[in-house]
């Protein structure tokens, strides 16, 4: 961003940026933490406005929020990132995984389920390959809608994750209320392995409470080779992080990861 925008001007600007193309989407690999095998990415929004440089979701999500944009930019994310999933395995590669975040407003928005049907009808990506991300406090919400949308989503097969874990109104009765597949420890506490007591006792922590519950568990933020040991003896399922790759754009990605899976050290 070459210069803050001001609060009017940035909720005008993002006004028309979905209708200017000016949104596009980076993918951060997460792997298995076991054979080092890539499992899947996570999509993340970037917007691109004329005449400045990219601007990451820190600057802009916050304002989407508010005025409710979210739910118009959330609906493209859901439809282009599945979209893409399949043009990459139309192109060849193997099937991941797709993290897709979802926010508070369009969880509670009437007719999420069917948006959600509608993009894997329209990009034929398989349900289960499809996996959407919520906070803990966006569960806190017992509201009939809430539970409408979760339900229907796990009935159509949708894998369902709850991100930053631990950084919540924690409330573990909403694990066993909706039905979760994964868990993911925020990298607030990730990056504090192994030298912080703390952080190491709580991320140590959610992997047995995943791994009692039968769920996947992912670390995010790994940076450190350390850390990777720590997640590794304590049988982490999955992590992503600066230490496998940053967020890349579509093409890069592939590239990446035809690299990655064609070296002979590494696992595929």
């Amino acid at each position: 961003l070459t210069k803050p925008f001001d609060v009017d001007e940035l909720e005008a600007r993002l006004r028309h940026a979905l209708d200017r193309q000016e949104f596009l989407l980076h993918y951060q690999p997460k792997a298995d933490l076991a054979t080092g095998r890539v499992t899947g990415v996570e999509a993340l929004l970037r917007w691109q406005p004329p005449g400045d440089g990219l601007i990451g979701p820190d600057q802009f999500i916050p304002a989407l929020e508010e005025t409710g944009l979210i739910v118009g930019v959330g609906g493209w994310v859901l439809r282009e990132a599945c979209g893409q999933m399949r043009r990459w395995q139309q192109d060849g590669m193997r099937p991941l995984q797709l993290a897709v975040n979802l926010s508070a407003r369009q969880l509670r928005q009437p007719g999420l389920v069917e948006l959600v049907a509608q993009a894997l009808a329209e990009t034929g990506l398989e349900a289960h390959r499809l996996e959407v991300e919520l906070t803990e406090s966006m569960l806190i919400d017992d509201s009939e809608l809430v539970q409408e949308a979760l339900t229907g989503l796990a009935d159509m097969g949708v894998r369902i994750a709850i991100d930053d874990f631990g950084t919540g109104h924690s409330s573990l009765r909403y694990l066993k209320r909706f039905q979760v597949d994964t868990l993911k420890i925020d990298r607030s506490f990730v990056m504090g392995t192994p030298g912080d007591a703390d952080d190491s006792a709580i991320t140590a922590a959610v992997i047995a409470l995943g791994q009692g519950l039968g769920l996947n568990v992912v670390a995010e933020g790994v940076e450190t080779d350390a850390q990777l040991a720590f997640l590794q003896a304590r049988q982490c399922h999955e992590w992503q992080g600066y230490l496998l790759s940053r967020a890349i754009g579509p093409d890069a990605f592939l590239r990446w990861l035809s690299a990655r899976e064609a070296s002979p050290g590494s696992a595929s």
